[in-house]
Formats: structure tokens, sequence, C-alpha cells
């Protein structure tokens, strides 16, 4: 009868360790996975910002021989100006 009892008591312990275990494991597993789409996530928006840039950078391409591209690089870049053009810079409060 003793030993009976006693060899419950032990199959429960054994029982209440594997139970409590799973419950870590599952938790461990929770976090994780949540980690893993927080990831996704943020790669998923950088390559959705690379793609709109890639899309520019194209569409930039296309225009690069144009005159209005070069002109514009000219002026923004190198403050390039036409010879008889003046330019004006107002200056803030």
């Amino acid at each position: 009868m003793r030993n009976l009892l006693k060899s419950k008591k032990i199959c429960k312990l054994i029982i209440s360790i594997i139970l409590v275990y799973t419950v870590i494991i599952c938790i461990s597993q929770e976090k994780k996975l949540s980690n893993y789409n927080n990831q996704k996530n943020y790669y998923e928006s950088q390559k959705t910002a690379l793609n709109e840039e890639k899309a520019e950078l194209l569409e930039e391409q296309k225009n690069i021989n144009s005159p209005e591209y070069i002109e514009a690089q000219a002026r923004e870049k190198l403050d390039m100006y036409y010879p008889n053009e003046r330019v004006y810079i107002a200056k803030g409060k």
C-alpha cells in the first residue's frame, strides 16, 4: 500500500515536471516566433522602400541624357548658370 502511494506521488511529480518543462518550451518558442515575425516585417518594409528607390533610379536613368536633366544637375550640384543669367539668393530673417 505504501509503495503504491509512493509510486503515485512520484508519477504525479514526474508528470508535473514534464508539464512545467513543456510550458516553458512553448513560451520560449512563442517569443522566438514573435521575434522572427518582427524581423520579417522589418525586412519586408526595407524591401518595399528599396524597390521604390530602385524604381526612382530606373526612371532617373531613362532621363539621364536629356538636356533638362543635365541642366538641372548643373544648376543644383555644380552651381552653374547661363552667362547672361542673374541669380538672386534670398536671405531669411
